[in-house]
């Protein structure tokens, strides 16, 4: 009697054979090479721009919101490139997806700041804080992939000829 094949539903991890420890196989050592060296940058690039803007505790954190929702924008961005023109990059979303942007976005410093301005009596502020960068950052996704889509989806379509129009 033959197991089930378990399917995932990452499209970058194979999962067609079943062990315990999959990222340990060889064949995922080129995923979590590309995850790590994109996260060296983006972390680095996070950190650049808190260390240029830095902000009170009490203060609202501008600089970690700007990163956050500008790195939604370009992972939905990213995500509509990816599924509509560049589906069989095995290494490109482990990469900038997971890797650049997963360490350029911050929600773990995002956290951090709601926590600061509530102990130092900016309730408020954090709780303008947090809202404001959930629903910025939920926008700035879809609008990154819905306008990305269009563009994409614009540029893929043959333009119509008119009746008598000669190419």
């Amino acid at each position: 009697m033959t197991e089930p094949v378990v399917t995932g539903v990452d499209p970058d991890v194979d999962s067609s054979v079943a062990q315990p420890r999959r990222e340990l196989r060889p064949s995922a050592w080129p995923v979590l090479a590309s995850i790590s060296a994109g996260g060296v940058v983006g972390a680095s690039g996070r950190y650049a721009l808190s260390e240029a803007f830095p902000h009170p505790p009490g203060g609202f954190a501008w600089s970690t919101f700007a990163v956050n929702v500008y790195g939604c924008l370009l992972i939905g961005v990213l995500m509509a490139l990816i599924t509509r023109v560049r589906a069989g990059q095995r290494l490109l979303r482990p990469l900038l997806g997971v890797g650049v942007l997963g360490g350029f976005t911050t929600f773990s410093t995002y956290v951090v700041d709601i926590q600061q301005a509530t102990a130092v009596g900016a309730a408020g502020t954090g709780l303008l804080y947090a809202a404001a960068t959930l629903v910025a950052a939920l926008v700035a996704v879809w609008a990154g992939s819905t306008i990305t889509g269009w563009a994409v989806g614009r540029r893929a379509r043959p333009r119509h000829r008119k009746a008598g129009e000669r190419s």
